[in-house]
This record gives structure tokens, C-alpha cells and sequence, in this order.
């Protein structure tokens, strides 16, 4: 454990973030403010509210989605400590990444650690940001998003990876959706001790995944090695 636990969270959001990404996370670690002193800042491009819904929509038979209120734009974001970064459809989308990987570049280096949920190592992997280090990815869409990070040392039967390369900003990356709670977890367990994660398990009336090794969605997806 720390002796000095991060205390300013941030994380980014861009039309067509999965909402589970986001927001599994924040809970987690809503509950953890509740004794911990704790920052978040919430950015995006603009202020304008942020919907789940990508654009263009490949779902068009339907208009289902949601909403979050950034508290910052990457202009005027504030020194943070974590950064979490969610996938969804929205990673697939130049016009909706240049904004976000433009500021990832910035305050990368200054960063204590990074937290990546899902198909958010995609955006890491493609800026280069994790050439040469261990990392996963959501298992349903592997193969998409492995070619976009050739020299990464993908872990395909991870629930998640910690990458604390000497000399870089530490990754945490996770695989599918659900998995960004584990991991965030995990994180807890590391930096604020294994009761305060148990602690915080059992007010969220959560059951953890605790190896981090093995993510059962990888048996799902045949994910041999």
C-alpha cells in the first residue's frame, strides 16, 4: 500500500463512451471517497453534456443512451493524479479520439498511474503509449483492437495487467466492460489496502474477480494462450 494514496481521479468521456466503462469504475470509487479525501474531474472536448449514443450510430434501429456532465474541457482541465480511460464504439472514431488523444499526449508523463477500461487500451496502443509494455483488452473485440498496437505484450487471458515499466507512467488496463470494476478494485487493494478494497466490496454488495490472470470471458471468445 501507499503511504501517500492518489487523492485527484479524472477521466475522459466522448460520444459513444460505453456506460459501463464509465461509470462501473466511478462508483467503486464514489464509495471510496466516502473515506478517503478525493477529487474527480470529468473532461471532454466541450462542456456540452456527452451522450453514450456514437455518432455515426451503427445501432440504427435504435436511440438508446446516456448522458454525463463534464466538469472540465481539456483546455482548462486541472492537475490530476489517475486518469481513467473508458472504451466504447467511440474509440473507433477519429473525430471523436483527436480531442481525446491530444490531451492524453499532454499529461501523460505527469501522470502517477493510468486506468484503462476495455477497448481503452486501443487508444493507448494506437498513440504508442504502450509499445513494448504488457497490457489487455476486451476479449470480444481482440482482434480489432490488437493490430492497432503491434509491439504491445498483449495478455490475452487477463482479467487485467498492471504495467509498471521503470521510468513510465504505470498502466493499469483491464479487458471488457465489467472487468474496469475489478481492476479498479485491484487498484484500491494496492494503493489503499486490502481492508478498505474488502470495505468498499461489501457496501457495493460486489463479488470480485481476484485473479488477475484469468478472465473467464477469454474461454468465451477462445482465447487459448
Amino acid at each position: 500500500m501507499s503511504a501517500a494514496p492518489p487523492s485527484k481521479y479524472g477521466i475522459v468521456v466522448f460520444t459513444g463512451f460505453q456506460v459501463l466503462d464509465v461509470f462501473g469504475p466511478l462508483s467503486t470509487l464514489n464509495v471510496l471517497s466516502r473515506t478517503n479525501k478525493m477529487q474527480l474531474s470529468i473532461m471532454a472536448a466541450t462542456m456540452t453534456p456527452v451522450s453514450s449514443n456514437p455518432d455515426p450510430n451503427p445501432f440504427v434501429s435504435s436511440s438508446f443512451g446516456q448522458e454525463i456532465v463534464p466538469t472540465h474541457t481539456f483546455d482548462d482541465a486541472p492537475e490530476i493524479e489517475v486518469l481513467l480511460i473508458p472504451g466504447g464504439f467511440g474509440t473507433r472514431s477519429a473525430d471523436a479520439m483527436g480531442p481525446v488523444k491530444a490531451y492524453i499526449r499532454t499529461v501523460f508523463p505527469s501522470l502517477k498511474y493510468v486506468i484503462t477500461i476495455c477497448t481503452g487500451s486501443a487508444i493507448l496502443a494506437e498513440m504508442g503509449l504502450l509499445d513494448y509494455r504488457s497490457a489487455t483488452t476486451n476479449k470480444s473485440t481482440w482482434d480489432d483492437v490488437v493490430v492497432l498496437g503491434p509491439k504491445v505484450k498483449w495478455v490475452r487471458k487477463a482479467r487485467w495487467v498492471v504495467d509498471s515499466t521503470e521510468g513510465v507512467t504505470p498502466v493499469w488496463s483491464s479487458s471488457g466492460v465489467s472487468a474496469g470494476i475489478d481492476v479498479t478494485f485491484a487498484f484500491i487493494e494496492e494503493l489503499y489496502g486490502e481492508e478498505v478494497a474488502r470495505n468498499v466490496a461489501n457496501v457495493m454488495e460486489y463479488s470480485r474477480h481476484l485473479d488477475p490472470n484469468d478472465d473467464p470471458f477469454a474461454r468465451v471468445w477462445e482465447m487459448k494462450a
